[in-house]
């Protein structure tokens, strides 16, 4: 019986916690979405000198307000995202990157950065789709992969499927082709690596919905031999990159 008992006040404890997640989690969101969006990683990784980058080269550097910065800058080293150190002096302290805050380079096309698809989750036209959640629930019409619900100029909602919307909003479009291409270059390598054999004597792959042939272009440079086909919709295929053996 006590033990039971003890259980549910840890339960509640845990419960009065958590529950602030679910009030204020958009923030985590926001703060990682500001740093990709002011290029605050490469600012840091690219600072000339070796020491930590103090709140005053960091704002002159990308052109930020000093009094926000270091309010967004501190919320990020609370999440781990940066880190905060003394410099060599012990004067001040300054910023630098992490594991974490390098995996937000927008500029990063080495396989680990995410910050593509972060952007593509976090752009309004995918926020209102998953706050739209509850009415899709609620909806006869079953699925969800490809909604979109976005306000209107009349402050009405439109529905639309993604790829549609991809025809119609270049921007967009070029936004998730950069996220799934951004996905591609982390995954394939390793698939690649890890399951060389599965390969062996193939002579052709088709990538059906293959974006701007990012997948394909990795496969065949693994594999010579394969002649891959990069298949998508024509609109995709025109900016698709040209690529050997595809």
């Amino acid at each position: 019986m006590e033990e039971s008992k003890r259980n549910l006040l840890n339960e509640e404890a845990k419960a009065s916690l958590d529950i602030w997640r679910y009030a204020l989690g958009i923030a985590d969101i926001a703060a990682a979405k500001c740093a990709i969006d002011h290029k605050i990683p490469e600012a840091i990784e690219t600072h000339p000198s070796s020491q930590p980058v103090t709140l005053a080269e960091l704002s002159s550097a990308i052109s930020a307000s000093p009094s926000h910065l270091r309010r967004i800058m501190r919320f990020l080293v609370h999440l781990g995202v940066f880190k905060e150190v003394p410099t060599e002096d012990g004067l001040t302290t300054g910023y630098t990157n992490t594991p974490l805050s390098r995996r937000m380079m927008i500029t990063k096309r080495d396989g680990k950065s995410m910050a593509p698809l972060i952007l593509f989750e976090k752009n309004h036209e995918m926020l209102a789709s998953w706050l739209s959640l509850s009415s899709v629930v609620s909806s006869p019409v079953n699925g969800l992969l490809g909604l979109i619900i976005k306000p209107s100029g009349s402050n009405n909602i439109w529905k639309n499927d993604v790829w549609a919307l991809t025809k119609d909003n270049p921007c967009f479009g070029e936004m998730i082709n950069e996220a799934m291409a951004c996905d591609v270059r982390r995954v394939v390598p390793r698939l690649a690596g890890a399951c060389h054999d599965l390969f062996d004597g193939v002579a052709t792959v088709v990538d059906v919905g293959g974006g701007t042939g990012e997948a394909m272009g990795i496969l065949v440079k693994e594999f010579p031999w394969i002649k891959g086909f990069n298949f998508d919709l024509p609109h995709v295929i025109e900016v698709a990159q040209v690529l050997d053996g595809v």
